[in-house]
């Protein structure tokens, strides 16, 4: 009976483990900055005239007029931009040294000859998750060769179940972190509107207690609580812009996998049929 495949459990475990750790620290830490830049960049009495907090001279002035809720859509923005570069960097490192779509045709040219050295060691060139899926392939592949007590077509099963359980331990990790993206689209947009309600209510409540129906101090009330709508919308599209780079390219790359886990497959049932 084939001997059950390696599975690379230890630095999967490393890499989930070390994710998880820099969601925990990277959302309070947004949060903290975000309320800075609001109470000492935003609030500065710069962007007022004379110094009036009531009187906002510019753009970040009347950001701050926004309300409390508007640090909190910039952690909200804050966020989105940090975990992209993070995961830019996780699934630049998944794709390898070189350009997925060549290190597939090399891998499949190799097999295409019969040299599983060669493809190996391109393997060992490309790096990333996509090359150590199909060197756990390659590497049940050889252990195939050699088994006697299997027939082609409980070797060639083996062979593919390895690289789909090689494949369900490397595609986690690219996935991690893209559900908070994907929850920031939605929330982005929500806080946005629920700020612009707040912000309506209290220019309605100050005009009804005034009792002057002020046009220009209504118009300024509302001008400011729709600083929060623009902040929640901005989020949001930028996270959903994100979020789409982010699943196009994990798509890409589980398709070579798949592409090449196949060829792998294929080669061999074709190699070993007449054995």
């Amino acid at each position: 009976m084939a001997n059950a495949p390696t599975k690379p459990t230890s630095p999967v475990k490393k890499e989930s483990s070390s994710s998880g750790m820099f969601a925990t620290l990277t959302i309070p830490i947004c949060i903290v900055v975000a309320v800075i830049i609001f109470i000492y960049i935003l609030g500065n009495e710069s962007h007022y005239e004379g110094g009036d907090l009531n009187k906002p001279s510019d753009f970040f002035g009347r950001m701050h007029r926004g309300g409390n809720l508007v640090p909190v859509i910039m952690s909200y923005l804050l966020m989105v931009i940090v975990f992209s570069i993070e995961r830019f960097v996780v699934i630049g490192k998944a794709s390898g040294t070189s350009n997925v779509d060549a290190f597939v045709r090399k891998v499949q040219s190799f097999l295409n000859a019969g040299n599983i050295d060669g493809a190996v060691a391109e393997c060992d060139k490309q790096k990333g998750s996509v090359a150590n899926v199909i060197k756990s392939g390659l590497k049940k592949y050889r252990e195939m060769e050699s088994e006697a007590t299997m027939d082609v077509d409980q070797k060639t099963l083996a062979i593919q179940k390895d690289i789909e359980e090689a494949t369900s331990l490397e595609m986690p990790m690219l996935e991690q972190n893209l559900t908070i993206i994907a929850t920031l689209v939605s929330i982005g947009t929500l806080t946005g509107l629920l700020g612009t309600v707040f912000g309506m209510i209290n220019a309605f409540a100050s005009l009804a207690e005034s009792g002057s129906a002020s046009s220009t101090a209504l118009s300024a009330s509302i001008s400011e609580a729709l600083v929060n709508t623009a902040l929640g919308i901005s989020t949001s599209a930028t996270s959903i812009v994100m979020y789409n780079i982010f699943t196009s390219k994990i798509d890409k790359l589980t398709y070579a996998i798949d592409e090449t886990g196949f060829s792998i497959v294929q080669t061999f049932a074709a190699s070993h049929k007449n054995k």
